[in-house]
């Protein structure tokens, strides 16, 4: 632990944007394993409405800057791809 009393702030700081950095990631990966595992299930209607939710978690991700703009698009571009293969 830090002396100098600005040092100890900014590790207090780090440490909360820590975590709520982790608790958003938390809440993209598991948005997105529920659409992976509904793709292996083979349920495409419910991987379909799945992505859209996580599509909005990962945009609400970028929105609060944990994931950079392109990361979060592609991303959403991945879990769109094979939505769309085990459609067709």
């Amino acid at each position: 632990m830090p002396n100098i009393k600005s040092s100890i702030r900014s590790v207090k700081a780090d440490a909360k944007r820590h975590a709520k950095n982790a608790a958003e990631k938390s809440r993209v990966r598991t948005a997105t394993r529920r659409v992976l595992d509904a793709i292996e299930g083979g349920k495409a209607d419910e991987a379909k409405t799945l992505l859209s939710i996580a599509c909005k978690t990962i945009d609400q991700a970028a929105a609060n800057r944990v994931y950079h703009k392109n990361a979060a698009a592609r991303k959403k571009s991945r879990l769109a791809r094979k939505v769309n293969a085990m459609a067709s």
